[in-house]
């Protein structure tokens, strides 16, 4: 149990798709005395093309993220030993980065994450909406999922493999963490 000392904020990053919010749960459940907030319960003031913003060179502090930070604050005045953000940035936002101890890069392949996100995000569509989806993917959506690759997995304290088993990413990363 906390002793007064701050909880160790641990992020999870990784492409839509990727695993974060499966991993992030999962963590949170495993380690002893933690709270999580998930990135998508939240509803930010940011680019509203996101392919414009990644060709502009992809400024992560575009996002307001007051409303993650405030609840990130109040979490931190708690006597708990971990808060766990399910949080795409991981240290590329200057205002979030500061409260993150240690940052986890989930490394999804791209074909994985995308299948897992069609099947997470068209359960009732048509064929006609996927193959669409599928179009702008490829003509345009995958820059984004680069920009991840490119910036926000060399900036993480650990990768992990996303093709392993969530049980094994989360020995890996809580392995990682108590060696802090």
């Amino acid at each position: 149990m906390n002793k007064g000392k701050l909880p160790l904020v641990i992020a999870i990053a990784a492409v839509s798709g990727g695993g974060k919010t499966t991993v992030a749960t999962q963590l949170n459940q495993s380690l002893q005395n933690s709270k999580i907030l998930y990135f998508d319960h939240y509803n930010f003031e940011g680019p509203d093309d996101m392919i414009d913003w990644v060709d502009r060179g992809a400024n992560y502090d575009d996002w307001n993220l007051v409303p993650l930070i405030k609840d990130l604050e109040g979490l931190l005045s708690e006597p708990l030993d971990y808060i766990v953000l399910d949080f795409p940035f991981a240290y590329k936002h200057t205002k979030m980065s500061k409260f993150i101890d240690f940052a986890v890069f989930i490394d999804t392949p791209l074909d994985i994450a995308m299948a897992r996100r069609v099947m997470r995000d068209f359960k009732n569509n048509s064929i006609d909406d996927i193959l669409l989806d599928m179009k702008n993917y490829i003509a345009q959506g995958r820059r984004g999922y680069l920009e991840m690759l490119k910036t926000i997995k060399p900036n993480s304290d650990i990768i992990v493999d996303g093709t392993l088993p969530l049980l094994e990413i989360i020995h890996k990363i809580s392995t990682s963490v108590e060696k802090m």
